[in-house]
């Protein structure tokens, strides 16, 4: 049986990594963990403990300071290294926080030290064929050593339920959970649900993070517009399933028309359609006119959001067979059978590069 060691300070509870972590024992794959105390000293406490023999290194996601030290472990032992970043610190600070100016020094100096690392792996791995693409342009890493797989969704957790029953006359639910930071644009949803003229909708908007004190200034005196605290991550897919619409992200930046959030992952897996920004994350079956149970809207457009909930508010009442097409959509392009090709199709390639050294 091959073994990936898995390197760095990481969280094994992040659900993507969970959801690898799962996989890749099902692909016949050993795990090894290496949490090492320092990152940037990495590789010399490794070679004191004397790791057993392993096939490839996998730095997980988020770990780009850790990846310096993986690689020259990596390179002294012959192995194939792997990273899956999920995100690039350059595009977070630069363009979605908009800490640095993208011609600033602080921004070049940034996006020279994460080039240097994405160019020391010998693969990356990327959540979407948009982000896969910003990582070869950006920070010059050729397309063939980028494999796509999808963040996807705990289906031990996310699975398929009824739709709420609208008999007693309730009004249909439009759910937004979340951090409440850019990406997500939360305000968007606060400024559709004023304009909103439509079927009875609550608009709930669940979750804590920098943007929610803004956003409950903005919701002051709308009725409609409810805010509730986070609840536990295993709490979660019963709260989609009493909601008959989930809401995505609506952010204009170029760095969310990139992504899949993991809430539309999760969503869909409980079978229930989502309404979210138009993206070229997502893969040709996925587009169309919502009727599988995706729905896209034009980012930043409060006045679009707010007519589309009103359409598929009315349509809920109407369609009961909508939840059932969102689980199928899910099924269909996203689902723990597509994942686990994506990966397994990864862990070929990098065994490829094995034979390489």
């Amino acid at each position: 049986m091959p073994s990936v060691l898995w390197w760095g300070r990481f969280d094994p509870d992040y659900s993507r990594n969970r959801i690898l972590r799962k996989l890749l024992p099902e692909l016949g794959w050993h795990i090894v963990d290496f949490h090492p105390r320092f990152s940037s000293l990495a590789d010399i406490e490794a070679l004191l403990k004397r790791i057993g023999k392993v096939d490839l290194v996998w730095v997980p996601c988020f770990r780009q300071r850790d990846l310096a030290a993986a690689s020259r472990w990596a390179k002294r032992h012959g192995l194939p290294l792997l990273f899956d970043p999920l995100i690039s610190a350059y595009d977070k600070q630069v363009f979605e926080r908009k800490k640095f100016p993208p011609q600033s020094r602080q921004a070049r100096r940034l996006h020279r030290w994460e080039q240097s690392l994405f160019q020391r792996a010998d693969m990356l791995i990327a959540d979407t064929q948009a982000h896969a693409d910003y990582f070869s342009e950006a920070f010059d890493v050729p397309s063939d050593r980028i494999e796509v797989v999808y963040v996807g969704a705990e289906e031990s957790l996310f699975h398929p339920a009824p739709m709420p029953d609208h008999a007693d006359g309730r009004p249909v639910e439009v759910l937004f959970y979340g951090s409440f930071i850019e990406l997500q644009a939360p305000q968007i949803i606060v400024e559709a649900a004023r304009i909103y003229t439509g079927p009875p909708v609550r608009w709930t908007l669940l979750g804590k993070g920098p943007l929610r004190a803004g956003c409950e200034r903005l919701a002051r005196g709308l009725g409609n517009v409810h805010f509730e605290n986070p609840v536990p991550y295993e709490a979660l897919p019963a709260r989609i399933h009493k909601a008959d619409i989930l809401l995505g992200v609506f952010d204009a930046g170029a760095k969310a028309g990139r992504v899949i959030p993991n809430k539309v992952f999760q969503a869909l897996a409980c079978g229930r359609p989502v309404v979210t920004r138009r993206a070229a994350a997502y893969a040709a079956a996925c587009r169309g006119d919502g009727e599988r149970g995706l729905v896209w809207v034009e980012p930043g457009n409060p006045g679009a959001l707010a007519g589309t909930v009103a359409k598929w508010a009315q349509r809920i009442r109407d369609d009961p067979d909508i939840g059932r097409r969102a689980a199928d959509l899910y099924e269909a392009v996203f689902s723990k059978a597509v994942i686990e090709e994506q990966l397994r199709s990864a862990l070929a390639a990098a065994q490829a590069l094995r034979r390489r050294y």
